[in-house]
């Protein structure tokens, strides 16, 4: 029999030689009803009267104290020395032994409320967190309490299976998802069997509701104009999509440089940490806009500072069209035309004769129009005079060989084709532009 039960029942009888009734007598008979012989399987709650090398006295009101020893005392190796004498611990009634001792497990107690909050958690899907303690072949381990929960590799999300180490069915299966061991993963409990010890989560389902969750909180807060720090997490044809802490957004292919774009991986990368600005809100579609150009100054408000009329500069060709071709000043991005009439001394019948996309020229700026933001480029002007291809029909006639007059010099011919492209400078600037 428990001390506290012992001292009771004295003190009940005491009272009741005396012929006074006592309250303590109340209390023997509320005693009296938890001194039902505890059924195996069963959760109750005790007080910590003893704890001793290898064992634990348990009062759970019965005639004896319980005992948490053996292996089960193992089971709890990690906090006990947490458990002093006079606290209160939920306890698992195993069996009674042999000499009559009433075998506990504080483990399997702590097992059956993990259970039961698994089972509250299944019926609310509700979201909570655990850390990966384990992996296998086809997934992570996560413990929730004392249980022991699988999240298969299909309900992982994908920045977690991003975390795969390549190598396929020959890796070895704790090495697979070495990468995830400890982290802190968002959860919901998807499948529960206590009888075959089964508890099934699902991150993927978790992260989907909490970025539905985190986006509706975001789109409250958010306003046009102002500016966040996002991680670009998937690129497509149209843009790429940013994180903004819990929800994404869109740059657009238009949104993502002052120069022109024909797909964002030329700017971007998945995992590249952006700066953006918002845009646009649509909380009815749960639509958000970003930019990253409008966060950089706008090239063409430093032109006048960074260029200058005759000056010499590399252009790479991005596109040919039948007047001419587009260039792109690497340094600032800006892009100029080169008039088909400038690309070369010769007639040309389209730009393909004398360049192609992707190829950088010397280019000689012969245009500025900072209002209309245009700029006319030359390839024939930014070549050296050597380089120019002398048309000999156009020399002057210094006299006629054939009639024993004298040849004209290299000198002459050079300074009549420059007079002659001087002539023809004037209406092809203007052309140009």
């Amino acid at each position: 029999m428990s001390n506290a039960h012992a001292t009771a029942q004295f003190t009940a009888q005491a009272a009741a030689a005396l012929g006074e009734p006592h309250p303590m007598a109340l209390l023997l008979e509320e005693m009296g009803d938890s001194l039902q012989t505890p059924q195996k399987g069963e959760v109750r709650s005790g007080i910590v009267v003893d704890k001793r090398p290898h064992e634990l006295l348990i009062d759970i009101g019965f005639k004896s104290e319980g005992i948490v020893g053996g292996r089960e005392l193992d089971h709890i190796r990690d906090t006990i020395d947490s458990i002093q004498v006079g606290d209160e611990v939920p306890v698992y009634v195993l069996r009674e032994d042999r000499d009559g001792n009433l075998m506990l497990s504080i483990s399997r107690a702590l097992a059956e409320k993990d259970w039961e909050r698994a089972e509250e958690l299944m019926a609310s899907q509700d979201i909570f967190e655990g850390d990966v303690t384990a992996c296998n072949r086809g997934g992570v381990i996560v413990r929730l309490g004392q249980v022991r929960g699988f999240v298969p590799a299909s309900q992982l999300s994908p920045s977690s299976q991003a975390m795969r180490k390549p190598g396929g069915e020959e890796m070895e299966a704790d090495e697979r998802w070495a990468g995830l061991m400890g982290k802190d993963l968002k959860l919901k409990v998807i499948d529960i069997d206590r009888k075959r010890n089964r508890l099934i989560l699902s991150e993927r389902q978790a992260m989907r509701e909490w970025r539905r969750q985190q986006k509706e909180l975001l789109l409250q807060s958010l306003k046009e104009g102002d500016s966040y720090d996002g991680v670009i997490t998937s690129i497509a044809d149209f843009g790429a999509f940013v994180d903004l802490g819990g929800a994404d957004g869109l740059i657009h292919l238009s949104e993502l440089s002052w120069n022109r774009v024909s797909h964002p991986k030329e700017v971007v990368s998945v995992g590249d940490k952006v700066k953006v600005q918002i845009i646009s809100i649509d909380r009815e579609r749960r639509r958000i806009g970003l930019s990253m150009r409008r966060l950089q100054p706008e090239p063409w408000d430093l032109v006048d500072q960074t260029y200058e009329v005759g000056q010499i500069v590399k252009g790479r060709i991005t596109k040919l069209v039948n007047f001419g071709a587009f260039a792109r000043l690497d340094d600032s991005g800006i892009e100029g035309l080169i008039h088909i009439s400038e690309l070369s001394h010769s007639r040309v019948a389209h730009p393909k004769e004398v360049v192609a996309e992707g190829e950088i020229h010397d280019l000689r700026i012969i245009r500025i129009d900072t209002a209309k933001r245009r700029m006319g480029l030359s390839l024939k002007q930014a070549k050296p005079v050597e380089e120019v291809e002398l048309d000999w029909t156009i020399a002057p006639s210094n006299g006629d060989a054939s009639n024993g007059d004298a040849a004209p010099t290299t000198d002459e011919i050079v300074e009549s084709v420059m007079e002659q492209m001087a002539v023809e400078e004037a209406p092809v600037m203007e052309m140009a532009g």
